[in-house]
């Protein structure tokens, strides 16, 4: 092949990993991301807003997921005609990264980090806020994702801070913060609050104790109380029932003891109900004011008005006893209808005997030091002695977890700093409704809720590591100074600033601007990491610092995409804050994606190990497989997605293989065009098209140019695939099909030059629509295909804008014709397959009846692709299948109907079954019959087409049209039926052999001459010889000087077929018996330095090596001595070498890589005769080394052949 069409020839199979990786060295060669972008500088911008990860833990499938639609959504946008920027962003600080230095250090709370020192204990910190940057980067650009790693943004550059301080005034300077004590969900292994979208990320089933206590009173009985957390008690100062619930005193009859609980709560606290009394019912309201005895006596004295009954609605009749003992500083209701009532006060010193650590503190001297939970079992010990505890049990409950430690959140008030957020309320959903959504319902259920339910927000957290909150205070809290930026602070302090952590700045002092008035000092707080990924896009531009136009401009972002737990997490805080700054919302697009989990539905999990390696799977399958099987799933609309590894697999199967498939066709009938016509063919995207087919597939493609359009501009990327999946399946198995002898030049050069310009403009607009969602695949074949356009052509399809749907070339007409031939060919191969009729032979007769003429003449305009498809001498078209003796009957669908009608279905069934012909046709034409007092429609029903009194024929529909086939062939039709076996047995060997269709070979044959195979062949050879494009030759005629590439020997009706495949020119081969040799996955050695040799397999007395020395051929071939290795032909490990001649032999440890055999020698050699006998000698060995001097070839010849020296005539020797 001339080196001119060497560049279009494509390999027969493609390793899609492997030549992904390939694709990854191009880029990087001509650096294609940053050359996109210079490419669109000038454009109009489309922003883009990257949530910022952790790079303290390694990436995982939600990440590959989400990752996934940012780089399809954006890479789109660039293909619009956009310039879109796409910096990556890290989150640093917070509870993450300090989590693993607390575990790593064995801090085990504040007092730990205080005598350690801020300092250090932020240094560590640090230091492994990039753990795994390499690994994130390394997956990220496996994955295919163009992002920008060096012009990132990290929340710990001051920069980043400094824009956040900015935030803070703001609000600060709106009157929106403020500082207050509110009951948080509380980490004790973190010894921080949590934000409450926080703490509703990670719920679980636990079992905690469940007590009833007693509560006596003056008035003689004990209210009963029941908690699930007993460690609550000792801070026990009131209890609260329903003031509107129906409450009963009831005596004990055994002991005379009097209880009041709620009324429904009596028979579920006391099973045995006979042994009590009901002395009193009542409403709730009547036990307002009543004082009790205080379970312990810690707090007696400090709150006056605490310990008596208090009223309030969100009592319920559903659990416990209907009496709630509360807590005030450890849950949040305890704390409201304490304080509506006076129990305690706003300005009171905090009620709170827990540390940061969750261990009790003085006055609580009983469970001193004991964390909570470990206090539980000797609070209720405690409570059984002294005979206040009723009932000991244990509940099933839901319960949070702190998602960082996976360790039980707890509910404790906490003096924290606050952004009002409740009355912002209205604007927040206002801000939300001018934002698009996909799925649109979580924009309106889950995140709608959670607008319309907005509390304040804690924005403070007790730590070290984070954006120090930039509020100085005076001591008496009569001044309080909030910092807006660095430069502020370096004129309020006087001091040079460079970092802005706490250990740059908690030392420093603002002046008190009342004269003799001690100093300032910073707030010992941190901001909530959330807080920062929230003001992302103003600290990604160190706005309003720098880059004012370039903000305005990007502000709101066109898109954002992540994880739908988002909504509570960085979707809402992105909001909150700009609805508070700007008043709108801070992005136009998001796209929410459900979770990925495991196969059996659970959550992926490291310990569990339920799930493949992402980057396993893309070795294995390939980036782009994965970015499919992604994309095309539940997960992009917001429902969860159990990841299936054969799901990946399928997209292989499904899509790619017969996309590239028809990509390889393409460019072997291009080769075959320019090598055996002579044409320099280049792609003509004006040709003028006659042929149907032709039109078709060019209106079907502008077509789904136009829905991948529509639906990318709503942001729809699930129903993409679907569509091109279909639309593969329609190139594929339907032009390439119908269209390979007008591809392969039989009917002229001008007709297969048009087809050829149609599979080329196909081919080539798909891979640039399909650039954003595939983008390996779209490059490796731009790449081949880009060499036949004309003029000059961009150097990536991602430098490529995504054509325009051509209006003018969509014929809906021609793509409703098509359509209804396919489903008439669909039931005719199944008619086929239902009575193992093989295509291959042909049928005397199809008709086909349909009541619409147009119907009918869509299928006369395409009626030679029906004679060719279904293998037929004629078809017959017509209205009347009353002509043919048709009726029909009908059945009900089991599935649609059974699952609906449940119990009246086997009635239904009969009734069914009981029409007549005349009724199964109104049925037909009403669309509905109405049979038992049911309405039954006819999509929940199949038609059945029956040929009476005409056995020749067999009916089938799709309940829109019919087709009759005839299956009674005769003796002609069978015998080329066969003949086409016999094609189909060449056509199988040459591509065993690796031959593509340019390979000019012939093709020999010999088989019993009693066989009706001879006949047959005889018949038919015209036919045979023009499909295979060879001519068919007895082996008698095979003469010795004939390569021959392949043989094999096979069983046809009955008799033993064989088949050699040889080369048409007499190319000189060896002589004697040989194979190729390749090492895989081991280095040759001692000076060797290629990894291809020859060998020829038989000794000078005509006999094959054994394994033996085949082995110690190899050996000394690549100097492997001493080294094990395995040897392998065709995927199996060789045991015996008389079988290798011409074949590959791969040296390997392992089971080896499928390799692509040639079928000449590696290695320069030269054949030399004697008489009857012959030598073949490889005068280089390995290949490129020459091994032997022409002295040493006529030393080694002449013993070979047992001939003088002076005989031989060896002159040929280069």
């Amino acid at each position: 092949m001339s080196s001119k069409n060497q560049g279009i020839r494509v390999p027969e199979n493609i390793d899609f990993p492997k030549e992904e990786e390939n694709v990854l060295k191009f880029w990087k060669e001509i650096e294609a991301f940053q050359t996109c972008l210079k490419q669109s500088k000038n454009k109009p911008r489309y922003s883009f807003y990257d949530g910022p990860p952790f790079a303290t833990g390694l990436p995982h499938y939600g990440h590959v997921l989400a990752g996934t639609i940012k780089d399809v959504v954006t890479r789109y946008a660039h293909q619009k005609g956009y310039h879109v920027e796409r910096r990556f962003g890290w989150d640093c600080h917070g509870l993450p990264v300090e989590f693993e230095i607390d575990k790593t250090l064995g801090i085990k709370g504040p007092e730990d980090v205080e005598k350690m020192g801020i300092d250090k204990y932020n240094a560590e910190c640090r230091k492994i806020v990039m753990k795994y940057a390499t690994e994130w980067e390394t997956i990220i650009t496996r994955m295919g994702r163009w992002i920008d790693f060096k012009n990132d943004y990290k929340t710990l550059y001051p920069w980043f801070m400094e824009s956040v301080w900015w935030v803070f005034k703001e609000l600060f300077n709106k009157g929106l913060v403020y500082q207050g004590v509110k009951v948080m969900p509380f980490s004790t292994a973190c010894s921080t609050p949590l934000s409450n979208f926080e703490s509703g990320q990670n719920y679980k089933d636990v079992v905690d104790p469940a007590v009833v206590v007693s509560f006596p009173t003056a008035e003689g009985f004990s209210l009963l109380a029941w908690t699930t957390t007993p460690w609550t008690l000792p801070s026990n100062l009131s209890l609260c029932v329903n003031p509107k619930l129906i409450y009963v005193k009831v005596k004990e009859k055994a002991t005379g003891n009097c209880y009041v609980l709620q009324e429904n709560r009596f028979p579920v606290i006391f099973k045995n109900v006979d042994d009590f009394e009901i002395v009193e019912k009542f409403p709730g309201e009547k036990l307002k004011g009543i004082k009790y005895t205080p379970i312990f006596d810690y707090f007696i004295g400090i709150c006056p008005k605490a310990f008596q009954v208090l009223t309030d609605g969100y009592v319920t009749d559903d659990s416990g006893t209907g009496i709630v003992h509360q807590a005030p500083y450890f849950g949040e209701d305890d704390f409201r209808v304490c304080l509506a009532n006076g129990i305690i006060t706003r300005d009171q010193e905090i009620i709170c005997p827990v540390d940061a650590s969750g261990k009790f503190t003085a006055p609580v001297k009983d469970f001193i030091g004991q964390h909570v939970k470990d206090a539980d079992k000797h609070i209720i010990a405690n409570l059984k002695a002294r005979n206040r505890l009723l009932q000991a049990g244990q509940v099933k409950h839901s319960y949070p977890f702190c998602w960082r430690s996976e360790t039980p959140l707890i509910y404790k008030a906490v003096p924290s700093w606050f952004v009002r957020v409740e009355h912002m309320s209205q604007d927040l959903l206002k801000s939300s409704e001018s934002t698009y959504w996909v799925p649109d319902y979580v924009k309106e259920k889950r995140f709608g809720n959670w607008l319309r339910e907005a509390r304040d927000w804690a924005i403070s957290r007790n730590r070290y590591w984070g954006t120090p909150i930039p509020l100085w205070i005076s001591s008496d809290k009569q001044e309080v100074v909030c910092v807006g930026s660095i430069a502020e602070l370096c004129e309020l302090t006087g001091k040079e600033i460079k970092d802005i952590h706490r250990e740059s700045i908690d030392h420093l002092e603002i002046p008190s601007a009342r004269p003799g008035q001690p100093p300032l000092k910073r707030v010992s707080e941190v901001f909530d990491c959330w807080f920062e990924s929230g003001s992302m896009p103003y600290a990604q531009l160190h706005y309003p610092f720098e880059n004012k136009k370039e903000f305005d401009e990007v502000f709101p972002a066109n898109f954002i995409a992540e994880g739908i737990d988002q909504t509570r997490g960085w979707f809402y805080t992105l909001i909150v804050l700009s609805t508070a700054l700007f008043n709108k919302a801070p992005f136009k697009n998001l796209i929410a994606n459900g979770l990925v989990l495991a196969s059996d539905g659970q959550k992926m999990s490291k310990r569990k190990k339920n799930y493949p390696d992402p980057l396993a799977v893309v070795s294995k399958y390939g980036a782009d497989a994965l970015r499919l099987y992604l994309i095309n799933s539940p997960v992009v609309r917001a429902d969860n997605l159990r990841f299936k590894e054969e799901g990946v697999r399928d997209v292989i199967k499904d899509v790619f293989l017969p996309w590239y498939n028809a990509f390889r066709f393409l460019m072997q009938n291009v080769e075959r065009i320019m090598q055996e016509d002579k044409i320099d063919y280049k792609f003509n995207e004006k040709t003028e098209r006659d042929n149907v087919m032709d039109k078709w597939i060019t209106s079907f493609t502008q077509s789904l140019i136009q829905f991948v359009t529509k639906e990318m501009a709503a942001y729809r990327l699930y129903t993409v695939i679907p569509r091109l999946t279909k639309f593969i399946d329609h190139l594929t198995n339907w032009y390439v099909r119908m269209n390979r002898k007008r591809l392969k030049g039989e009917n002229g050069v001008k007709d297969c030059q048009v087809a050829l310009d149609t599979l080329f403009g196909v081919l080539y607009d798909m891979v640039r629509v399909m650039a954003p969602f595939t983008p390996f695949l779209t490059e490796f074949m731009y790449k081949t295909l880009r060499q036949l356009l004309p003029g000059d052509s961009l150097e990536s399809v991602h430098f490529n804008m995504i054509p325009e749907p051509r209006i003018e070339l969509v014929d809906s007409n021609i793509e409703r014709a098509v359509e209804r031939m396919q489903a008439v060919i669909e039931l005719g191969r199944i008619v086929r397959d239902r009575k193992t009729i093989p295509i291959k032979y042909p049928l005397p007769e199809m008709v086909v009846i349909h009541q619409d003429q147009t119907y009918l003449d869509d299928i006369n305009s395409l009626l030679k692709y029906v004679l060719e498809e279904m293998n037929v001498k004629r078809v017959l078209l017509s209205s009347d299948k009353e002509k043919y003796g048709i009726t029909l009957r009908v059945e009900p669908d089991h599935k649609i109907l059974g699952a609906r009608l449940k119990g009246d279905f086997k009635a239904v069934t009969q009734a069914l079954k009981d029409l007549n012909n005349e009724q199964c046709e109104k049925l037909i034409s009403d669309g509905y019959v109405g049979l038992v007092g049911q309405r039954i429609d006819v999509s929940e029903v199949r038609v059945i087409f029956q040929a009476q009194g005409n056995d020749q024929y067999e009916a089938h529909s799709d309940n829109d049209v019919l087709i009759l086939l005839n299956v009674t062939p005769d003796q002609d039709m069978l015998d080329e039926g066969f003949a086409r076996e016999v094609i189909n047995r060449v056509q199988k060997l040459r591509k065993k052999a690796h031959l593509v269709p340019t390979d000019e070979v012939d093709v020999y044959f010999a088989v019993n001459k009693a066989s009706d195979i001879l006949r047959i062949i005889n018949i038919h050879r015209e036919l045979i010889e023009t499909t295979v494009r060879a001519p068919l030759k007895a082996i008698d005629d095979l003469s010795q000087s004939k390569p021959i590439i392949i043989e094999e020997t096979q069983e046809l009706k009955g008799s033993q077929l064989k088949l050699i495949i040889t080369w048409r020119k007499d190319i000189e081969m060896p002589a004697n018996p040989w194979a190729n040799i390749v090492l895989q996955d081991i280095k040759p050695r001692f000076g060797v330095v290629t990894s291809q040799a020859s060998i020829i397999l038989k000794d000078k007395d005509n006999k094959y090596m054994n394994l033996d020395q085949l082995h110690k051929e190899i050996e000394v071939l690549f100097g492997l001595y001493g080294m094990k290795f395995n040897l392998w032909c065709e995927g199996n490990e060789i045991r015996k070498t008389d079988d290798l001649n011409s074949k590959l032999i791969i040296v390997s440890h392992s089971k080896p890589k499928n390799i692509e055999a040639e079928n000449v020698p590696f290695c320069k050699f030269v054949n030399v005769v004697n008489g009857k006998k012959t030598a073949t000698l490889f005068i280089e060995n390995p290949k490129g080394k020459m091994t032997i001097s022409k002295e040493q070839a006529t030393d080694f010849l002449s013993k070979y052949l047992g001939v003088k020296a002076s005989e031989l005539d060896i002159s040929a020797w280069k």
